[in-house]
């Protein structure tokens, strides 16, 4: 068990959920946020535990900041299914690690070979490259040690084993690491729009329907049709999430952005810009934004939540 963990379950904070007073998931970010950077806090080892340059890494490449719209849809789908937020917080961690480790290797010279991230210097620019390499492999099985040992899960085996192997699945080779490999092996190549799809449902979408999904594996009562219309709703706001980020990457700037402006046409990557171009790209966006709204309208909950975060991963500028 981690340093600490067990403390980490309530955080000394009011429960939040389905019933809250607050109209508006967009009311509760805030408080979502805290909870989630209370307890990456908490299960990252702390900088002074050997091997300190390690877990300095580790928690310079997690704690600078970043949106944590990956675990804000673990407990927005939470809500929606009335859960306790005390059974998301260890896959709503868990995934935020699993994406951590995926940018601090992303950026690496060897891949994308970027020197600014969320504003500030990438962890191989701030530490070296042999570490932030470590540092990216320790965070992906500390995700996992994490679903693992979290104590809030202690007498739910079968969800702890459901999240881990939907994380797992969304991490691997056919999901959002195999999307990276696709997406080095086409720079300089123009993609059909089937194959840039596939390409980015791999690399970007996938870590978000496991964000989502993971909380349908913390429900004991989810129903099978209504576990499938949330899985529609993931399917499309994850590839919604990557083509927003390609429009983004051409109208936004690197302030805004905290990350360099235009990368993706400097490594001359294949975009859904570049691919359909501006005006169709945004249309598509558009087309995600609805198919992804349309998927929540048979299920017999209060989707507001997910709505909201549909919204927020669709319509922001950064």
């Amino acid at each position: 068990m981690h340093p600490m963990l067990k403390n980490t379950a309530n955080n000394g904070q009011s429960t939040v959920h389905a019933n809250s007073d607050a109209s508006s998931f967009g009311q509760r970010v805030a408080h979502y946020r805290d909870r989630i950077d209370n307890c990456l806090v908490h299960v990252i080892p702390n900088e002074n535990t050997f091997p300190e340059h390690l877990h300095k890494a580790m928690r310079y490449s997690v704690l600078g900041g970043g949106k944590r719209v990956r675990p804000l849809l673990t407990y927005a789908c939470g809500e929606v299914l009335n859960l306790e937020p005390v059974l998301l917080d260890a896959p709503a961690a868990a995934v935020e690690l699993i994406h951590a480790f995926s940018l601090v290797h992303d950026d690496l010279p060897a891949m994308d070979d970027d020197a600014l991230r969320r504003g500030r210097a990438t962890t191989h620019v701030a530490f070296d490259e042999a570490t932030a390499i470590l540092a990216g492999d320790a965070l992906q099985a500390l995700a996992f040690d994490l679903l693992a040992s979290y104590p809030a899960l202690n007498d739910y085996p079968q969800s702890r084993i459901r999240m881990m192997h939907c994380l797992s699945s969304a991490a691997g080779s056919t999901g959002m690491t195999g999307g990276q490999a696709q997406d080095l092996m086409a720079e300089g190549k123009m993609l059909a729009p089937d194959e840039l799809q596939l390409m980015h449902e791999r690399k970007t979408g996938y870590l978000i329907q496991a964000a989502v999904m993971m909380a349908c594996d913390a429900s004991s009562t989810l129903e099978p049709e209504h576990r499938d219309s949330i899985h529609g709703y993931a399917d499309r706001i994850g590839l919604a999430f990557q083509v927003c980020d390609d429009i983004l990457d051409v109208e936004s700037s690197t302030k805004t952005l905290g990350k360099p402006q235009g990368s993706d046409i400097a490594a001359n990557k294949a975009t859904y810009p570049s691919v359909l171009g501006m005006s169709a790209a945004k249309a598509h966006l558009e087309q995600l934004y609805e198919a992804s709204i349309a998927a929540l309208d048979s299920l017999p909950f209060n989707t507001e939540p997910l709505r909201w975060m549909a919204d927020y991963i669709t319509r922001r500028n950064h």
